[in-house]
C-alpha cells in the first residue's frame, strides 16, 4: 500500500484555502491555525472581487493585516501591479513567503510589523486598494483607518475593504470614505468603501 506524499500533505495545524480567481484559479495554499486569524470566506471573497472587479488590475494594494494572505493572494492573481502585506504573526508570514515562491510571484512584498506602528512611522505611498481585515476584540480598525487617511495612503478615489464585528455605521470611519456595499455572514460586517478626496 502506497504512502501519502509528504510533499503535498499540510501540517496537522494547518488551514487550507483555494484561490478563487485569475492567474492563479483553484491553486491551493496552506496557513498555520492561530488565534485571531480568520481567513475571508470563499464566498465572501468572490462577492468582494466581483465588487472590485474593475479597479484590482494594475492597483497598488495595501493588505494591513494579512493573516492567511487570501485577499493578498486573490489580488495578485487577478492582476494588482504591486501589493505589500503586513503581519506580526511570523509563522503567518513564513508561510505566505512559501506560497509566494511556490506561485514565482515576484511583485508581492511581505513584512512582518505592528501595522498600526508602520502606519504611523513609515513614509506613505498612495495606495489605490487596502484590506483591513484585523483580529477581533483588539481595537484595531479604526485606528488603522484614521492613520491610512491621515498620514497619506490612500490614493485620491482608494478603495477600503473592512471586516468587523460591529456594522459600518458605528464604525466611525473618515468622513469622506462613502460606504459602497456591505453585506453580513454570520456575526462578521464585510465592507467596501470608497475614499473622495
Amino acid at each position: 500500500m502506497r504512502k501519502p506524499s509528504k510533499k503535498t500533505a499540510p501540517a496537522a495545524d494547518n488551514g487550507q484555502l483555494r484561490i478563487i480567481g485569475g492567474e492563479w484559479r483553484s491553486r491551493q495554499f496552506y496557513f498555520p491555525m492561530a488565534h485571531g486569524l480568520r481567513p475571508t470566506p470563499n464566498r465572501v471573497r468572490e462577492t468582494l472581487f466581483n465588487w472590485l472587479a474593475p479597479y484590482v488590475p494594475g492597483a497598488q494594494v495595501l493588505d494591513c493585516f494579512t493573516g492567511s494572505g487570501a485577499l493578498f493572494l486573490e489580488a495578485l492573481s487577478r492582476g494588482a501591479s504591486r501589493a505589500l502585506a503586513l503581519d506580526s504573526n511570523g509563522n503567518a508570514l513564513a508561510a505566505l513567503r512559501q506560497t509566494l515562491t511556490t506561485l514565482k510571484c515576484e511583485n508581492g512584498q511581505l513584512l512582518q510589523t505592528n501595522a498600526l506602528q508602520y502606519l504611523e512611522n513609515q513614509a506613505a505611498t498612495p495606495y489605490d486598494l487596502i484590506f483591513l481585515d484585523p483580529p477581533f476584540g483588539q481595537d484595531l480598525l479604526r485606528p488603522a483607518c484614521e492613520l491610512l487617511e491621515e498620514k497619506g495612503w490612500l490614493a485620491q478615489d482608494a478603495w477600503i475593504y473592512t471586516e468587523s464585528e460591529a456594522a459600518p455605521s458605528a464604525l466611525g470611519l473618515p468622513g469622506n470614505w462613502r460606504l459602497h456595499r456591505e453585506q453580513k455572514a454570520g456575526q462578521v460586517y464585510y465592507s467596501l468603501w470608497q475614499r473622495t478626496a
